[in-house]
Parts: structure tokens; sequence; C-alpha cells
């Protein structure tokens, strides 16, 4: 009984030494001036798809979770109205085409008046000078003459207003049309649907929010270091980041961000010590490749914990080598 009593407090005694000696070491990166840590969650860029006019939801054409293309249609709002004012604009058109055409053979009358009536004055003109005609007949030919000038220049006139009003309708055509163009919501990105904020036949005033995009190939953490530690950090600097998820799974990162003025960290910060600290912004960028090639399983608001490398020459801890730098070929 005593043996098995001895053998089993040298198990715990092992036991413990064991786990004493793997917490220390594990935890070493903590004491390494070389790495800062801070907690986040991931982030990706949202884009709202907003109707820019006010209209009738008429049909959403995907889903919650759908993987969109960028300038792949997403919504479809009613244009009817729009149509109509297009076919409106349409036919104004037609009438003013009409308008000016006849206006242009006015103006083809009122040169041959003017013509001729510059011919009686010029013949009148001439004849008063060898006192064949009295000067009555003289000033009546002018009078004519000077009336077919000034309903010519008023037939060019109506000319040039029939030529603006046909840009006006055709102005007002390609509003409408484009309108219309407007009316299908198109992916601005790609990336993968979060959430259908609206519904079919909903109606929204201009700017109404229909869905909410994320692009996946723009994730982030966002993460608070104290000064010493951001003072050390640059753009660019490498950056693991280990999720509560997959602990065991160094995700490659890089700052892209560095905030110059300290702040106190947000109730999101996970330890209350944190909270309390005057701390600085540092956002960390993941591998737009990586992203790329494991789109399906990327997430946001998963919670973890961003490691930065403050010093270029060191090395990696075991836990913080990634998978391809291991030899792991997943």
């Amino acid at each position: 009984m005593k043996k098995l009593v001895i053998v089993l407090v040298v198990i715990a005694v092992a036991g413990l030494g064991f786990y004493l000696i793997k917490n220390y070491r594990d935890n070493a990166i903590y004491r390494n001036p070389a790495f800062a840590s801070g907690n986040g969650r991931l982030e990706a860029t949202e884009v709202s798809i907003s109707t820019k006019l006010a209209g009738k939801i008429e049909k959403i054409l995907v889903q919650e979770g759908d993987y969109v293309k960028k300038e792949q249609k997403l919504v479809q709002m009613q244009t009817n109205s729009l149509k109509a004012q297009l076919a409106q604009n349409q036919a104004n058109i037609k009438v003013k085409e009409a308008e000016l055409a006849s206006a242009k053979a006015m103006v083809l009358q009122k040169e041959s008046s003017l013509k001729n009536a510059e011919s009686r004055y010029n013949r009148e003109k001439g004849l008063l000078a060898g006192d064949v005609v009295s000067k009555q007949a003289y000033e009546n030919a002018l009078a004519v003459y000077e009336s077919a000038k000034a309903e010519l220049a008023a037939a060019k006139a109506a000319v040039a207003q029939k030529e603006a009003e046909i840009l006006a309708e055709k102005a007002n055509a390609e509003r409408t049309q484009a309108d219309i163009d407007d009316s299908s919501l198109l992916a601005p990105l790609e990336g993968r649907i979060q959430y259908r904020i609206s519904e079919e036949g909903e109606v929204l005033n201009a700017g109404g929010k229909v869905l909410n995009l994320v692009d996946l190939t723009d994730v982030y953490m966002t993460f608070f270091l104290p000064e010493e530690a951001a003072g050390k950090v640059k753009i660019g600097a490498d950056v693991r980041i280990l999720l509560d998820a997959i602990p065991d799974v160094p995700i490659p990162a890089k700052v892209s961000f560095v905030s110059s003025v300290a702040q106190f960290t947000p109730k999101t910060v996970e330890t209350k010590v944190e909270r309390q600290k005057l701390m600085f912004r540092v956002k960390a960028k993941v591998d737009p490749e990586l992203l790329k090639k494991y789109v399906d399983y990327v997430k946001t608001g998963l919670p973890g914990v961003a490691w930065v490398r403050l010093d270029d020459k060191a090395e990696w801890p075991a836990f913080l080598v990634l998978r391809k730098d291991r030899g792991d070929k997943k």
C-alpha cells in the first residue's frame, strides 16, 4: 500500500513538474521584449448595398451567406414608372425632331424670301439713282428687305431653340435610363452577403439599405498595445493571429495601421486591466492570398490574440510558426 502511495506521489510530482516546465516555456514569449500581443476579433470591410432612388424592391437575387462576384446583380428595384418616363422622353424627342425639321424648312423659305427682297431692293436702288422710280418705291423695297433679314434671323433662332430642346430631352432620357440602370443593384466588390436588411415588396427611401456585403479579401484584427510596445511597431511588421477556435493554427498578417494617439481601450477588450490603460490601436491585415485560398472558411467576429514581432531578427516560438514552415502540407 505504501509503495502504491509513493508511486502515485512520484507520478503527481513528475506531472506537476512537467506542467510547470511546459507552462514556463510556453509563457516565455510574454517575457520576450521582441514580441507583443493584444486581444481582438477578426473584422472585415463591410459595404451596404443601398438604393440610389426611392422605390419598391421587386426582387432580391441572393441569400445571406451567398458568395458573390464583383458586378453581380443582387437586387432589382421596380422600374415601371421610370420606363414610362423614358418612353415619354423618347416621344418628346421625336416631337422636337419634327419641329426642328419644320424650323429648318422655314429657314430655307426665309432665305429664299430674303434673296428676292434683296434683289428687288438692289434694283429699286439703282433705278432711284437714275430717277426712274420714286423714293417711296425705294423705301418700300428697303423695308421689305430689312423685314426679310429679320424673319430669317428669327427662323434661324427657332432652329437653334429646337436643337437645344432636343438636347435637353435627350439629356432627360439619358438621366432616366441611368436611373433605370441604377435600379439594378450590383455588387461593388467580391464578397459574402452578411445580412438581408430589407425584403422584397418593401418601399425604401433614397439611400435605403437592402443588403450588407463583407469583403473577405480585406480581413483584419484590431487590438491594443501599450506605449512601450506600440512605439516599436512599424507598418508592415509580421503578425501571427491565434483564434480561440483554432489555437494551433497561426494565421499570417501584417501591421497595416498604428494609431498616433493613445486612448482608453473599448469595452470589447477582454481584460479589465487593459481597459483601464491608455493604449494605442493597432490593425493587422490578414494575408489576402491566404484569404482567397480559404475564402469558404473565413468568418468574422472570431476572438483571438494577435502577436506582433517587434524585432525582425527574432525567431517565432514553435506555437507561432506557420504550418507551411513546419512542413505541414495542409
